[in-house]
């Protein structure tokens, strides 16, 4: 299987908060899209772990493609 696989065609938005930090899957196996749930084990991946700067609904990439990780930039169209 190539990685990262492709988990969605558009942005998913989620709810953040501010301090907390996040892990946004990398590789696409995660069932827990846009985050990750440790099924890249054994890929040689791993996620993007980052802290959220605000309390707000922010767009996280699902189509693996964007590179303002974890953030969509459009790259699904």
């Amino acid at each position: 299987m190539k990685l990262p696989k492709r988990a969605g065609d558009g942005p998913v938005a989620v709810e953040l908060e501010a301090g907390k930090n996040y892990a946004w899957c990398t590789c696409g196996l995660s069932d827990n899209q846009p985050l990750c749930d440790g099924k890249h084990r054994g890929t040689g991946m791993s996620p993007n772990v980052f802290t959220a700067e605000n309390t707000e609904t922010k767009y996280l990439c699902a189509c693996k493609l964007t590179v303002n990780q974890p953030f969509c930039d459009g790259s699904h169209k």
